[in-house]
């Protein structure tokens, strides 16, 4: 049976350029890059090269990389470091109704720390309201932080417009942007939008899981949030994972090489699904054509149909997607994305998510929608009321 993985968002195949890279590192060159012998200075290195590479990427300087385990830490790192860090100027933070559960999570504790936090409200499509914003900050906020690409419907937010808008009304506030979904699907060149910190998790542009970095412009003050040996000039302890770093930087240049094409081709295959499924009776979809959205992302909702039961009817036949964040699957709740657009209340639990990467096909979209007009009829025939 042919396989459709249509969940890239969650997460993607490691590129085979990559693995080979994390096997020589691993199998040859394991010393640890704090070692001052010669397999300590290759992995120094490695390090080294892939915070060249991911700099390159972002038109940002190699310092102002932090490797990490990923967009969770980074996340946690933007908010609570900076929380830590800028305390005696205030203690409003705002963010919005459609973040990942990495960045609401921090965003409680540091409430039930005595921290203020404010949510912006987003119009149908996602996008946040700049108007009610701007009502929001105040002279005691000290940080934004807003998605660039929502991981749920793929909508793009307008980082340059919000970043402007920061510095205008208060030059003092930090503007964190969780592009966890946006790097490697977008141009992002966060100095010039004036985003002091950006988080990247590996696994969401084929490169390894466990890996990810940090952009923090040099000028902004985080207080780090591991503590220990003072690695990576004491923004982040603890022995660097050499072979997940490697890998993260290669997916990174290859990304920056192949990115015109890579976008075309998911954009193609977006486009072409977001075609099926609107000629479908009872099917919304909650992600926009064309540049209008991320060109990896369309959520739909199938009246009548438990999303569990459609997945796993999909999955039957080899086509693999999403019923919401994979982040929250050991947590099921209703997403606060979809509550937050507006989604109708009986639509809220029969939504999907499909996602694609590098390796994907424009035909895939239409064998999936072969199978979606094949499976509904069936499925809502046993609708629950």
């Amino acid at each position: 049976m042919k396989e459709i993985y249509f969940d890239n968002a969650a997460t993607t195949r490691v590129r085979p350029e990559v693995i080979r890279l994390m096997d020589e590192v691993m199998g040859e060159n394991y010393g640890n890059p704090s070692s001052r012998h010669i397999l300590g200075v290759r992995a120094e290195n490695y390090v080294k090269e892939a915070a060249q590479q991911i700099a390159a990427t972002l038109k940002v300087k190699p310092q102002e990389i932090v490797f990490n385990s990923g967009g969770t830490e980074g996340n946690n790192m933007a908010l609570i470091g900076t929380a830590l860090a800028r305390k005696g100027y205030g203690r409003h933070i705002i963010s919005t109704g459609i973040e990942h559960a990495a960045v609401y999570k921090p965003l409680e504790l540091l409430e039930s720390l005595g921290y203020e936090i404010s949510i912006v409200g987003t119009d149908e499509k996602g996008h946040i309201d700049l108007d009610a914003l701007r009502a929001m900050i105040r002279p005691d906020t000290i940080l934004v932080s807003t998605m660039w690409v929502n991981n749920e419907i793929g909508a793009i937010e307008d980082i340059a417009s919000i970043g402007k808008l920061i510095k205008e009304t208060n030059p003092r506030i930090y503007f964190h942007t969780d592009a966890i979904q946006a790097y490697g699907k977008l141009n992002l060149r966060p100095k010039d939008v004036n985003v002091d910190m950006l988080t990247v998790s590996a696994h969401k542009i084929h490169g390894p899981k466990g890996a990810g970095f940090i952009y923090i412009n040099e000028k902004a003050h985080v207080e780090p949030t591991i503590l220990g040996g003072g690695q990576q000039k004491d923004r982040r302890s603890g022995t660097e994972n050499v072979p997940g770093i490697a890998g993260t930087g290669l997916a990174a240049e290859l990304y920056k090489k192949e990115h015109t094409a890579i976008e075309a081709n998911m954009l193609e295959i977006k486009d072409r699904l977001i075609g099926h499924l609107l000629s479908m009776d009872g099917v919304t979809v909650n992600s926009e054509k064309g540049n209008l959205s991320a060109p990896h992302i369309v959520s739909a909702s199938f009246e009548g149909v438990r999303a569990e039961v459609l997945l796993h009817a999909l999955e039957e036949k080899g086509i693999y997607v999403s019923s919401g964040s994979a982040c929250s699957s050991n947590h099921p709740a209703i997403s606060g994305t979809l509550r937050a657009i507006g989604v109708k209340k009986e639509l809220l639990d029969s939504t999907l998510r499909f996602s694609f990467g590098i390796y994907n096909l424009p035909e895939e979209a239409d064998e999936t929608a072969a199978a979606l007009r094949e499976l509904l009829p069936v499925l809502r025939r046993f609708r629950r009321y």
